[in-house]
């Protein structure tokens, strides 16, 4: 099992600031640029042509002082007219197949970023998602995504328009006066040290500006849905979260404040070494017009030229630092999807055509996590000597109370459940019963020991295998921001009209349906939140009903409905398990007198099994889970039967 410190410094960026850029990191960013190496070239040929035709508008203004005009030479000079207007728009003509090009490349790679992040998410298993904040994975797959969208669509087109402007513009002024040429670069070693000693500080400040973004981000995540939303109301605390808010937009602003002024700084000075190189330039070319080597459109011409060579250089410059900080994004991006896949899918997984629904747990252990938000750090306060054991019987002789807290979610569970079996689970709150069933679809894998389904290792068989053969409905039933009619054939979306609406009926849910206002069309709400509890329930039921598993996975969750309510899922209840398989946390005295085998869970063990009447004449802890949880729902049915 991976050690979960890979996440741990996913989540805090423990490590980020360590990250160089380097050489791998280069030619991975570039792996994903190979699919568009034919628009790529194309979008060279066209920054080629828009560089060179930018060359001939000096040397027009040169035609134009040094012979057109002092000539009088009226044709030359409409030519001449007609060439500074026809330069500008075949440039920008090509610029917009251009831009054209570089937005396909650019959202090509994006979207090919995306898509690999979000899959690679959706392949993480359980404790992934419980370990990380919602918020800094929107974060990772929107911001940083299109901070690196930004890196192919400019920076990198930037840095490449750049090198072919310098170089042909170089060839030009050398090709003119060699000695200009070179006091005009003279200033470039002041560029690349000003560069170099501000670089390093805009990466970190971008870095830093990312994580106040992406921790202001979770905190909205946190607090703007509805059980977040709900939450801060009913406490009270409106204010203090918009305290909390406020500081952490504080410290996104001021990053980005840190951030402009440095760069406006640096570019500051670069212009002001440019300017100097500008002025030697004209300086010495002044001298040269006076002495008759150059003529007044030459050194015009020059001066242009070598306005067009510092822009580039200039950008040139801060390409490393422009460079870096956009591979930041990156390096976030890929510290999503360097994350292994604890839960894979082995190459020579098997899919079974027919699922028997024969369950098998072979000394099964699991612990959640070794790290911080472990169970480990629970604090032990029982006394193993008040147990006895026998086989894997462990009753609580004295009675005293004792905390569930343990460092080993589940510890040594060996059990069979036959095909069509009912198995209740019953003990205390903590015991390990969801825990037991997250095992069966592989939302986890064990620690120590194997799952089998018909005989194979569920690690043997393809996640589509398990997935099709079991169904879950959980105690907190989610629902999509959808309607009705969705939210059901998520189970199935093959289903037809008359299908859907025999598992609403089956789930005692389809009357409720219809009599509201948009009937299946209704939207259901954020998480659901505008259908009760009861419906909710009876509308997950439905929804697995659809999706007809051959194994049930089911925590009934009755004990906060409303009688009427409960009634109706119980009643749902026995028609969904019948011929399946069914694993239930039973919270209902019905649903374990009606089970072939109930397992009784204390600490991550079972320690008691067997039917009813065996588990009562046994007189352990069922017995007095029974005497505290469900003597009175058996008085409570007999005074009100349903």
């Amino acid at each position: 099992m991976w050690h979960t410190g890979g996440w741990r410094h996913f989540i805090d960026g423990s490590d980020n600031d360590k990250k160089k850029l380097t050489w791998p990191l280069i030619q991975r960013v570039m792996a994903y640029a190979r699919p568009y190496w034919g628009r790529i070239g194309l979008l060279l040929v066209t920054i080629s042509l828009t560089t060179g035709l930018g060359l001939l508008t000096p040397q027009i203004f040169r035609d134009l002082i040094d012979n057109a005009i002092p000539n009088a030479d009226t044709q030359r000079l409409n030519l001449l007219a007609l060439g500074l207007v026809a330069i500008p728009v075949i440039s920008g003509v090509i610029r917009v197949g251009q831009r054209r090009l570089n937005a396909a490349i650019g959202e090509g790679v994006i979207y090919d970023l995306r898509v690999a992040m979000y899959d690679h998410m959706q392949k993480q298993s359980l404790r992934f998602f419980t370990q990380t904040k919602s918020g800094e994975l929107t974060t990772r797959l929107n911001d940083d995504v299109i901070d690196a969208q930004r890196a192919v669509n400019s920076t990198i087109v930037e840095i490449i328009t750049n090198l072919i402007t310098v170089a042909a513009t170089l060839a030009v002024l050398l090709a003119m006066e060699w000695r200009l040429t070179v006091l005009g670069v003279l200033v470039v070693p002041f560029f690349v040290l000003v560069a170099r000693r501000v670089g390093g500080r805009l990466r970190a400040l971008a870095r830093e500006q990312m994580t106040v973004n992406a921790q202001m981000n979770v905190m909205m995540s946190e607090t703007l849905n509805i059980s977040g939303a709900l939450l801060v109301k009913l406490f009270g605390r409106a204010d203090n979260e918009v305290t909390r808010f406020r500081e952490r937009a504080h410290k996104v602003a001021e990053s980005g404040v840190k951030r402009a002024v440095i760069g406006a700084g640096m570019f500051v000075v670069i212009g002001l070494i440019s300017a100097v190189g500008t002025a030697l330039v004209y300086w010495l070319g002044g001298h040269f017009v006076l002495s008759g080597v150059f003529t007044v459109g030459t050194i015009v011409a020059f001066g242009t030229y070598l306005t067009q060579l510092y822009g580039p250089l200039q950008a040139l410059t801060n390409a490393p630092v422009d460079f870096a900080t956009s591979m930041v994004s990156f390096e976030r991006v890929f510290e999503v999807l360097d994350l292994p896949v604890e839960i894979a899918e082995k190459p020579t997984a098997r899919t079974l055509d027919a699922v028997r629904g024969d369950v098998r747990f072979e000394g099964v252990s699991f612990r959640y996590s070794d790290q911080a938000g472990g169970l480990q750090e629970s604090e032990r306060v029982w006394d193993e000597d008040q147990y006895t054991a026998s086989g894997d019987k462990a009753v609580n002789v004295t009675g005293t109370a004792h905390t569930q807290a343990r460092e080993t979610a589940l510890r040594g569970l060996s059990f069979d459940i036959a095909a069509g079996q009912l198995v209740a689970l019953v003990g205390p709150s903590g015991a390990g019963k969801t825990t037991l069933t997250y095992l069966i679809p592989r939302l986890y894998d064990p620690t120590d020991g194997r799952i089998t389904l018909d005989g194979h290792d569920l690690r043997d068989l393809t996640l589509g295998t398990l997935s099709g053969a079991v169904g879950m409905v959980t105690q907190e039933t989610y629902l999509f921001h959808d309607s009705l009619r969705n939210n059901l054939l998520y189970a199935r979306p093959t289903a037809t009209e008359a299908e859907m609406i025999a598992a609403a009926q089956a789930a005692n849910i389809h009357d409720f349906i219809m009599g509201l206002p948009n009937g299946y069309d209704t939207v259901a709400g954020e998480r659901g939140y505008r259908l009760s509890g009861g419906e909710k329930q009876r509308i997950a039921l439905a929804r697995v009903i659809l999706k007809d598993p051959r194994i049930l996975v089911l925590d009934e969750a009755t004990s906060s409905l409303d009688s009427q309510s409960e009634a109706l899922i119980q009643a749902a209840l026995k028609t969904v398990m019948r011929g399946r398989t069914s694993i239930v946390i039973a919270h209902r005295l019905s649903t374990i007198l009606s089970a072939d085998q109930i397992l009784v869970m204390d600490r991550g063990q079972i320690v008691e099994r067997g039917t009813h009447p065996e588990l009562l004449a046994h007189g352990g802890l069922y017995a007095n889970l029974y005497e505290t949880q469900f003597r009175g729902q058996l008085a409570e049915a007999a005074t009100n039967p349903t």
